[in-house]
């Protein structure tokens, strides 16, 4: 993903405020003869271990959303990094849950959090990373006073409620012969729009907005991950494998359910009979990909791509970003949602 030069700015200049505010919030889990806890913490953070640095930490775009968000609504960012570091420790809670639940053996370049101490250590570390994130966003009150961080815990943890129900589904649907569009869209709502939704509103909340604008920042963050996961769902089944860094035919392979899959299996077409016919190699997966792009699939996926992404730009502009920063959450929408790799 290339990067706009906005966000590159903006990057460079928040990024080491939330370094000082995420060692603030993760310090106290070496506590109580705990130093290997945080041993793992700051590995699954990217600043301890081999190869550690830029690439293991990750871009943090969700947490600099939330600053800019708090720009462009006219509040004072620093005052909402409490909100952006519980951001990036709730997202790298999921990470190392899902790396456990999908077996994932590499992450940004590493081996797993699961890989290195085992599942049991691993499982301690994404509870620790959730409840620091908890904590970290209580201090808000400091910040921003109580009523402030009251509405933030309360949205904070909806926010999770939805995150781990749409992995639920996720991994229901595994075992799934037919899964429904409203399904999908329920899962993904959960999984990959939950956060960014929470991450864009709490911006919002950090400064100061009403209710009715928070909302549009809320529907600019669901569309934004909706448009995001169908985007990867293409990728995932007709992506440059150079660019992308795995397999460009993987979620066959394994039979997940993704959009484009679920449209070809309502075709009940040529795709159908051979999603059906048992499993899938890596070389029966590049046909049955030309099958389901023959069968109008990757037309209908990124036509639903596309509007989602213009949903998510016009509640943008209905929330009326304001100045530098939300010029620059514009261009990094048109950049996320144009991902070639």
């Amino acid at each position: 993903m290339t990067e706009s030069s906005g966000f590159s700015r903006f990057s460079d200049l928040a990024r080491p405020f939330l370094r000082d505010e995420l060692e603030r919030a993760v310090s106290s889990t070496a506590d109580f003869g705990a130093s290997g806890l945080m041993d793992i913490i700051t590995y699954q953070l990217g600043w301890s271990g081999d190869l550690a640095g830029p690439k293991a930490e990750g871009k943090q775009i969700r947490p600099l959303l939330v600053l800019l968000a708090a720009e462009a609504c006219g509040g004072d960012w620093k005052k909402a990094l409490p909100a952006a570091a519980a951001v990036e420790l709730v997202h790298n809670f999921s990470l190392i849950h899902d790396d456990i639940e999908d077996r994932g053996e590499q992450r940004r370049g590493r081996p797993t959090v699961w890989k290195v101490w085992g599942e049991a250590q691993a499982i301690n570390a994404g509870d620790a990373m959730f409840s620091l994130a908890s904590l970290a966003l209580s201090r808000l009150e400091e910040t921003l006073g109580e009523s402030t961080a009251l509405r933030a815990v309360n949205l904070f943890h909806s926010m999770a409620l939805r995150l781990t129900q749409g992995q639920y589904l996720d991994i229901k649907f595994e075992d799934q012969d037919q899964v429904e569009m409203e399904h999908y869209w329920q899962m993904v709502g959960g999984k990959t729009a939950a956060l960014l939704a929470f991450s864009l509103e709490a911006g919002a909340l950090c400064a100061g907005l009403d209710q009715e604008v928070r909302v549009k920042y809320r529907d600019f963050g669901h569309y934004l991950g909706l448009s995001f996961q169908v985007q990867d769902d293409i990728l995932g089944i007709w992506g440059n494998e150079e660019l992308i860094g795995k397999s460009s035919t993987g979620d066959l392979v394994v039979h997940k359910k993704t959009l484009p899959v679920l449209y070809g299996l309502d075709q009940k077409k040529a795709f159908y009979q051979a999603w059906h016919a048992g499993p899938i190699t890596a070389e029966a997966a590049l046909e049955m990909a030309k099958i389901l792009e023959s069968e109008g699939a990757l037309a209908y996926a990124q036509k639903t791509a596309d509007r989602m992404t213009d949903l998510a730009l016009s509640s943008l502009e209905e929330a009326n970003p304001l100045g530098q920063a939300g010029e620059t959450l514009r261009e990094l929408t048109l950049i996320l949602l144009d991902r070639k790799s």
